[in-house]
């Protein structure tokens, strides 16, 4: 694919330095761009590469515009400004309505007629799937779940009964919507299992990366508010609420009957503890753990940074002496008001 940049320029509302008619047929970053691709500066920590870059283009601000050394697209936003352009070269994994003969469809399900279901999928009985969705090779749907219009699952993904998933909805491989929540009651020394009586239910233009799992409600339903954007290999608890237009890293963890707000960011590895409430518009930072409820908006973090593991070792052992310390410090203290 080959467009000029002054096509790419209208796309984003860019100001063009340089050659409007150079012709681009790729996208990369700064380092590895070649002559014929485009590149973008969002962050500082990258600016190092563009005196040498060999990109044809790069997206940036009117403030490093004079240190490009190649044509250039001047916007306000660099990154969001890649994101739009970045669709014009996405390789389209082409799929046609219809269902391949090696699907096992159930009884009395509505499928729309431009549905397109792919070899070795298997949906269960009174299944409903809107227009233009895409079910890829190996998804299981079992019965009763309603998939939205312009959906796509990849391949592999696994749909519970009862689970409801909204339109414009992407989900990735190997995820799981709608698997038991982790629920137990302890008796005469034994774990019993709860059952598990709600469902999953996914609002629209909601992303859910690869091998993610999302439990299903035990008595009221897990939700994830439209907008949500959800990283690779997350544990979503059952009961949990995530509020619109929050985006959550690979390898997060989120305890039960925990409801977080809108807007949020949380990073990756962090840890949420259960029936919490984060309120809308906080930042927690990757690795963090969550134990209390956030009541005000702003960036949390929790844990240390890395050090060398000699250091580390003897910041351990003052860390658990910090008790002694304190108690010997409120005596002192104690003494010095006697006195």
């Amino acid at each position: 694919m080959k467009i000029t940049l002054q096509q790419l320029a209208k796309k984003i509302n860019a100001k063009i330095k340089g050659d409007p008619e150079c012709e681009i047929n790729g996208i990369a970053t700064l380092q590895s761009a070649k002559s014929n691709e485009l590149s973008f500066l969002d962050n500082p920590q990258y600016k190092k590469y563009l005196s040498d870059t060999k990109a044809a283009a790069v997206i940036l601000t009117e403030e490093d515009v004079d240190d490009c050394p190649v044509n250039a697209l001047i916007v306000n936003e660099p990154y969001f400004a890649y994101s739009v352009l970045a669709k014009e070269f996405v390789k389209n994994v082409e799929y046609s309505a219809g269902i391949h003969p090696s699907a096992i469809i159930g009884n009395a399900c509505h499928i729309h007629p431009t549905v397109a279901i792919a070899a070795n999928v298997v949906i269960g009985d009174r299944v409903t799937i809107g227009e233009n969705t895409v079910i890829a090779e190996g998804c299981v749907l079992e019965e009763d779940c309603i998939i939205g219009k312009d959906c796509f699952l990849w391949p592999k993904v696994s749909v519970y009964y009862d689970v409801q998933i909204g339109d414009r909805v992407v989900i990735h491989s190997g995820t799981v919507l709608g698997s038991d929540g982790f629920g137990f009651a302890q008796h005469e020394g034994r774990w019993h299992k709860l059952p598990q009586l709600g469902t999953v239910i996914i609002e629209e233009d909601v992303q859910i990366g690869a091998n993610t799992t999302i439990d299903r409600g035990a008595l009221d339903n897990t939700v994830i508010h439209a907008g949500v954007k959800l990283g690779d290999q997350i544990q979503i608890a059952h009961n949990v609420h995530i509020g619109e237009n929050t985006i959550v890293v690979g390898c997060v963890g989120i305890a039960g009957s925990t409801h977080i707000g809108k807007n949020c960011q949380i990073g990756g590895a962090a840890g949420i503890g259960g029936h919490l409430t984060i309120t809308d518009n906080v930042l927690i930072g990757a690795m963090a753990m969550i134990t209390k409820s956030i009541s005000e908006p702003g960036a949390y973090s929790s844990g240390t940074g890395f050090m060398k593991n000699h250091d580390w070792q003897k910041n351990v052992v003052r860390f658990r002496q910090l008790d002694k310390l304190l108690r010997r410090l409120q005596k002192l203290e104690e003494k010095i008001v006697k006195e």
